[in-house]
């Protein structure tokens, strides 16, 4: 019964049972087929044809080119830093910027003027001497005068006098004037000497007046103020790390500094420009007003257009290095500016040397080299076929190929052949 019922329907729906295995043998045929000819899982890339720019790559930092910098004073004795604003710090006119420490100044500012103070003392003292002393001259030159007068007084008695009272006091005359001479030499010199002796006194008091005004501009030169409103930029302490350290770190509160070193400088931000240095093979395939793209570090989301402003005609040892290379300092005026942009700030960039018009353009990661032959692998349908092609001038971004590629063909990103030995 189960089987003529079967039967039934089995002549009943045999075409459409028929077409249903058809699909399904199609269907698990096509896709072994389209799974062996599946293209390998290998990243690639279209061969592009554009223009190539040749660049010359470099490092540099941003400099203004017109700041005010503020110096370490030329004092005697350490100099520390015990306070000290902080890099990009806005800043009104007037206000500290970096200040010393002047505990010794103070003390020595003390002492002088205590020195003066005992100089002011001493001219004093010795002004009441003179005047003692020119008083008991002055009497003993009015008594000295008196005593003349009366002996010339006895003398025009002599004639009532005998001879010898009169010869007497003719030589007590003399001795009166004599004594009268004497008395104005001595008045004379003891003004004189006395002045003198002022006057040492004088010199002693301008001296420590002197000395006072000094220490008092030393301690006002620990002080270092903002001569203009501006944001604070710190230069690095090289002796914190050595002088040829690549990144030094900047000056913080607690650090010694030397005579005349700069701690900080106000930049102007409107002359921002970029520094650095190129080797000298490259010296010759730059010139002014050559384009160039900057990337700052400090300011990743950007990229900053600029041109060459200047070129040193000299070149320089770099001691930074070992072997020390000679290069040249280029400096880029910056096209575009930023508000964040700060002096200090460290970046890359690439100068455009040279372009070159409908060039065949590939990746770098595009180019591998077998058997000392450079060559790409190309997608052709499901697999990549390995062609020589000769490398023009290259870039960090691209490679321009002078034959072996057309414009459009898809090259492996991935050596094919490594991925096969992996898998």
């Amino acid at each position: 019964m189960l089987v003529s019922s079967l039967k039934k329907i089995w002549n009943r729906h045999r075409g459409l049972v028929i077409v249903l295995g058809l699909l399904v043998v199609s269907g698990v045929t096509f896709g072994a087929v389209r799974f062996s000819r599946a293209v390998p899982a290998i990243p690639t890339a279209v061969v592009q044809r554009g223009e190539f720019i040749e660049t010359v790559q470099f490092r540099g930092h941003v400099i203004a080119e017109k700041s005010v910098l503020l110096n370490a004073p030329s004092v005697a004795g350490d100099i520390q830093i015990i306070k000290l604003a902080r890099t990009g710090t806005v800043v009104k006119k007037g206000d500290v910027v970096v200040q010393f420490d002047t505990s010794k100044l103070v003390d020595t500012l003390n002492t002088r003027r205590s020195d003066m103070k005992q100089a002011e003392a001493e001219i004093e003292q010795e002004r009441a001497k003179a005047r003692l002393l020119d008083e008991q001259d002055r009497t003993d030159l009015l008594k000295a005068r008196y005593d003349v007068e009366r002996a010339k007084l006895d003398v025009s008695q002599q004639e009532i006098l005998s001879q010898i009272d009169g010869a007497e006091k003719k030589l007590a005359l003399a001795d009166a004037e004599q004594n009268l001479r004497q008395v104005e030499t001595r008045q004379k010199s003891d003004q004189a000497s006395s002045q003198a002796t002022i006057n040492g006194k004088v010199q002693a008091r301008a001296k420590a007046q002197a000395d006072v005004r000094r220490a008092e501009a030393d301690i006002a030169s620990m002080t270092l103020r903002a001569p203009e409103d501006g944001a604070v930029t710190l230069f690095p302490n090289r002796l914190a790390s050595g002088w040829f350290t690549d990144n030094p770190p900047e000056f913080r509160p607690g650090d010694r500094a030397w005579h005349g070193a700069t701690i900080a400088e106000l930049p102007d931000f409107s002359t921002l420009q970029v520094s650095t240095r190129i080797d000298e093979v490259d010296r010759g395939r730059i010139q002014l007003a050559q384009k160039a793209t900057i990337r700052v570090d400090a300011v990743p989301d950007r990229e900053f257009q600029a041109h060459i402003a200047q070129i040193s005609a000299l070149a320089k040892t770099d001691f930074s290095t070992w072997p020390p290379p000679r290069n040249f300092n280029v400096t880029l005026e910056l096209d575009t500016k930023d508000p964040r942009l700060r002096p200090g700030m460290s970046g890359s960039g690439r100068i455009a040397v040279n372009r070159i018009p409908g060039s065949i353009l590939i990746p770098p990661a595009a180019l591998f080299f077998q058997a000392g032959t450079s060559v790409v692998y190309i997608l052709s349908g499901s697999k990549f076929v390995q062609r020589p092609v000769v490398v023009g001038p290259r870039n960090e971004e691209q490679l321009a190929i002078t034959s072996g590629l057309t414009a459009g063909e898809k090259v492996a990103l991935k050596d094919p052949t490594l991925v096969a030995e992996k898998r």
